[in-house]
């Protein structure tokens, strides 16, 4: 039967599916049947032709625990060997690649769509590429989604339970050689935190690429700051062909304020629990999935374990070419027992931001944050608006108008020397508000040129001009103070910055 937890769960009616092989892709259509691609085969214009024969199994119905069956296509080799799978989890569609919404996305981030073959589901491993290299690929309907029976959860136990069920089935296949691995970026990334730790026996290994791992601080209550606007758009991708109900978060955002509330509790990813070998990535780059990833990281139960921090965004890393041939030697290391030295690949790579384009990156290390890095103590001069060494002798109130321009009070800190932030920044308040029981704190740390600009981080995106202005470190939003938000967060008590 069903998890218990969903008896706490607000549902709302799923959006309908249209079955019509475009809004979801050329492939969505519901056909179950077998299919050969053959090399060459241009799936859709703009995309690439595919580099090997295929053997697609399209529409195949997988039978959950509780007697629900969802959907899932599978991409074959074409041949008769036994074969490692790829698997990618997530409400996305997975016929969905070469729908109109994807499509233009990637236009608009200047990757245009030839990098892929267009079987590719959002934010997972195209195919066409892990099909030549003797994988399978493994893209589900989950519970809920177009076909699948069921209602949509999302995040948390359910999705556990029925991840497990789907490795352990792909494990009985005839094609399959039982070793079985997570993959993807973001959604795909997250719901990896939840399924591994659910420990199936035929999960080999995981890859999460930039992934939350809480659902009510990194997603729902970002610091306990409510966030609906992403919610409603990620929701949208709950579409059923059978009147199915989904899950509705932001119901539960007014039902359930708190995050001691057992919906939000069950939605908290429990990483000590994961033992398989793990190769997590991570950026500075993304505020929804930066501060759950280094959490997930520093909790990870996985003795074969690494770390890698790139100094880009999500997609653009996870379908670099080269990031993909690494990720090859990983994933050939443990689900094709190739003896290719990715074991003395170094625990932790990562990358410092330079501001002008002169980036450093892969610098290796044994620990995050490097075990050379040193912890140094700041204190607000009240006067002067600067960070000093030591706390002042007497308490000043410092106070300023949120209603009204500039809104914010700031502190400097003139450095003398070339000095390097690695790690995970803290800040101490104490704070309070005027007529109300409750505030929003927004903490930035920026760094100023000589004149007083503030510079930014900025992403070039493969050959175009577009670029997406980051924070060097984290915007961190807070609720209240004395609040402990983890050690990725910067977060609030006394007068003191670490």
């Amino acid at each position: 039967m069903v998890v218990k937890i969903t008896d706490k769960m607000k549902f709302s009616r799923s959006f309908d599916y249209v079955d019509n092989g475009i809004e979801h892709g050329v492939l969505s259509k519901f056909e179950p049947k077998e299919i050969l691609l053959k090399k060459g085969t241009l799936i859709a214009e703009g995309f690439k032709p595919l580099n090997c024969d295929i053997k697609m199994l399209k529409d195949v119905p997988v039978k959950l625990r509780d007697g629900v069956t969802i959907y899932t296509d599978i991409y074959l080799p074409n041949n008769c060997k036994k074969v490692p799978t790829l698997i990618a989890w997530s409400p996305y569609g997975k016929s969905a690649g070469t729908a109109p919404r994807y499509k233009n996305l990637f236009n608009m981030l200047g990757m245009g769509n030839a990098w892929n073959s267009g079987l590719t589901k959002f934010e997972a491993p195209d195919p066409s590429y892990w099909c030549a290299h003797g994988y399978a690929v493994c893209n589900p309907d989950m519970r809920g989604i177009a076909h699948s029976e069921g209602n949509t959860t999302m995040v948390g136990s359910q999705e556990d339970q029925d991840g497990y069920d789907l490795i352990e089935w792909i494990a009985s296949q005839e094609w399959s050689n039982s070793k079985t691995a997570l993959t993807g970026t973001s959604y795909l990334a997250f719901s990896q935190w939840y399924i591994a730790a659910e420990q199936p026996p035929h999960l080999t290994c995981i890859n999460p690429t930039e992934g939350l791992s809480d659902g009510y601080r990194d997603l729902a209550f970002i610091g306990g700051i409510p966030d609906k606007n992403f919610i409603e758009r990620l929701q949208v991708n709950h579409v059923s062909a059978k009147g199915a109900k989904r899950e509705n978060l932001v119901k539960e955002m007014d039902c359930y304020p708190l995050a001691t509330a057992e919906v939000w509790k069950d939605k908290v990813a429990d990483t000590s629990k994961i033992t398989v070998p793990a190769f997590v990535i991570a950026s500075y780059s993304n505020t929804l999935h930066t501060m759950g990833t280094f959490r997930s990281w520093r909790n990870l139960g996985s003795k074969e374990k690494w770390l890698r921090i790139h100094d880009k965004q999500e997609w653009p890393y996870y379908y670099d070419k080269d990031n993909v041939e690494e990720l090859r030697r990983f994933f050939d290391y443990y689900l094709l027992d190739k003896d290719n030295g990715w074991n003395k690949t170094s625990q932790v790579r990562y990358s410092l931001i330079d501001f002008q384009g002169n980036n450093t990156n892969d610098i290796s290390t044994g620990t995050f944050p490097p075990s050379e890095t040193s912890n140094t103590k700041y204190f607000f001069n009240p006067l002067t608006r600067t960070l000093q060494d030591n706390a002042g002798k007497t308490d000043v109130v410092l106070r300023y108008d949120t209603q009204s321009l500039p809104g914010k009070i700031s502190f400097q800190k003139t450095f003398d020397k070339k000095t390097t932030f690695v790690g995970y920044p803290k800040l101490k308040l104490y704070m309070e508000v005027e007529n109300y029981n409750d505030m929003d704190v927004f903490v930035w740390l920026q760094k100023l040129d000589k004149f007083g600009n503030v510079l930014w981080k900025v992403n070039e995106k493969l050959d175009t001009e577009l670029r997406e202005f980051k924070n060097y470190i984290f915007q961190s939003l807070l609720e209240t103070c004395n609040q402990d938000l983890n050690a990725s967060f910067l977060y609030c008590n006394r007068s003191q910055c670490i």
